[in-house]
């Protein structure tokens, strides 16, 4: 029994590489043994599975960041923390004055 795949929709573009990317492109399909474009889709499915997504990891980004800044030592986080506290708490009293 014959089984047959599923059709794949294909959209035909244009697109301008350089000559280093062609030449890549034309090694990769021959090491494969594809078409060049089944060896710039694999490749760029590739990538895609190796790249985070944009915007979604901007909270995660942000959780992570004090980790990163202790681990490089770019920042003592609880100096900060207890800077910014004496800021808003001088703040404050500047405000409570200024209103009576």
């Amino acid at each position: 029994m014959a089984q047959y795949g599923m059709a794949t929709t294909t959209i035909k573009s244009t697109y301008s590489l350089d000559v280093e990317s062609v030449r890549a492109s034309e090694d990769l399909a021959g090491r494969w043994g594809v078409s060049k474009s089944e060896a710039l889709r694999r490749a760029i499915r590739s990538e895609a599975g190796r790249q985070p997504a944009r915007g979604g990891d901007a909270l995660e980004a942000l959780d992570q960041l004090p980790a990163s800044l202790r681990s490089r030592n770019v920042v003592d986080l609880e100096q900060w923390a207890r800077e910014v506290e004496s800021e808003r708490r001088a703040a404050g009293r500047r405000l409570g004055s200024e209103t009576r």
